[in-house]
């Protein structure tokens, strides 16, 4: 592998093949969680996500616009999000009474009982696929990938 100094002179890999290997295996968990979301609560992982920012929001409301920003989806993906939330009785929506424009997601009862109910399960399930990474993506080369996970933790470093 390519090796490079960093601005304090430390050898660092190649950031892009580094970020690569992080982003894959990051795609590969999201997958992974998604289909299991999915077979076991009907709900899939950016919905999921969704439901738990707003579930841990003050209020139990977002704004349709911060929602977008926290899962990573544009204005016009996180409204359909919103809509197959509220058509699975998982969200309403409100309106501001501010701006008549701005849009609340306000999680519900149902969706509160969703999030309670998923969480620790799907915090067993993630710890399950980091501990057990070759076990389910075998393909992956788990020292490589925990080294590119220390190197992109370097990069972060203040």
């Amino acid at each position: 592998m390519h090796m490079q100094p960093s601005s304090d002179g430390r050898l660092l890999a190649d950031v892009s093949t580094t970020w690569a290997r992080v982003a894959a295996f990051s795609s590969a968990v999201d997958a992974n969680l998604d289909r299991w979301l999915a077979d076991t609560y009907r709900v899939g992982l950016t919905e999921f996500r969704a439901l738990t920012f707003v579930s841990h929001a003050s209020d139990k409301e977002l704004r349709v616009n911060d929602l977008a920003q926290r899962v990573g989806l544009n204005q016009s993906s996180a409204t359909r999000l919103v809509s197959r939330l509220e058509a699975k009785g998982y969200v309403r929506r409100d309106l501001c009474e501010d701006d008549g424009r701005g849009v609340y997601a306000v999680i519900t009862e149902q969706g509160e009982a969703l999030v309670h109910d998923a969480r620790s399960p799907y915090e067993e399930r993630i710890t399950e696929l980091l501990t057990a990474t070759s076990v389910h993506f075998p393909n992956m080369d788990t020292p490589q990938l925990g080294r590119a996970l220390r190197e992109i933790g370097a990069l972060l470093a203040p």
